[in-house]
């Protein structure tokens, strides 16, 4: 007996702050990648395929997209300069 089938993997890539087209506010989107790929006998074997979406947190809306836009996205949010926390000062 052959035993086979898939298994999706879900990876957050990251958390933008963007404009949503549904509810019109700036919030937080979470930025992810679904592998599916095909198992023999619970073992992974090589991805069928790959999904990228964004979620707005704010109102749920989830659009799916191209790994072309995820990455311009994600190479535009490493452009952008980090706000770092700064300890408040203690003498």
């Amino acid at each position: 007996m052959i035993i086979f089938g898939t298994r999706s993997y879900l990876y957050q890539l990251a958390v933008l702050t963007l404009l949503c087209g549904r509810c019109g506010n700036t919030a937080a989107h979470v930025l992810r990648k679904r592998v599916t790929k095909f198992t023999l006998f619970f073992v992974p074997l090589f991805p069928i395929s790959t999904k990228y979406t964004s979620q707005c947190t704010f109102c749920g809306l989830e659009q799916q997209g191209t790994e072309q836009q995820t990455n311009q996205l994600l190479a535009h949010m490493n452009q952008q300069p980090h706000n770092q926390f700064q300890p408040p000062y203690q003498p």
